[in-house]
């Protein structure tokens, strides 16, 4: 018989300068995926700066960076992010498209490349 349990728990750390908005957000994928995956979103990072000392201390399994970033600075993050937690999956949400196409944008976005990433981490 095939395992139907959802895949995870993942620890997802999100960074973005908007904690009510990615929460959210994250709220409504986490919901969309639940059959499938477990997530848990355990912090948001409103500046770059608290992206060393969460990534550290949470050890999360996923890092995403809200559309609200630039390409330099989605970079950072996520460097940052796999030099203190090797294994990590990062995500960055392509610049502007919060402002172009709106939240429900962003979930679906989500829902599309979400998969992918958790189906990459090794249980």
């Amino acid at each position: 018989m095939a395992d139907t349990s959802p895949k995870g728990p993942f620890k997802l750390v999100t960074v973005n300068t908007a904690p009510e908005r990615a929460k959210r957000l994250i709220g409504r994928m986490v919901e969309a995926l639940k059959d499938k995956y477990t997530i848990i979103h355990a912090a948001n990072c409103e500046t770059i700066e608290q992206v060393a000392p969460t990534v550290t201390e949470l050890q999360p399994d996923v890092l995403f960076c809200a559309s609200m970033w630039t390409t330099e600075e989605a970079t950072k993050i996520q460097e940052t992010a796999k030099r203190l937690r090797p294994g990590i999956k990062t995500y960055a949400i392509p610049h502007g498209l919060q402002v172009e196409r709106g939240p429900d944008a962003i979930v679906e976005h989500l829902l599309q490349k979400v998969p992918g990433l958790l189906d990459s981490i090794e249980q």
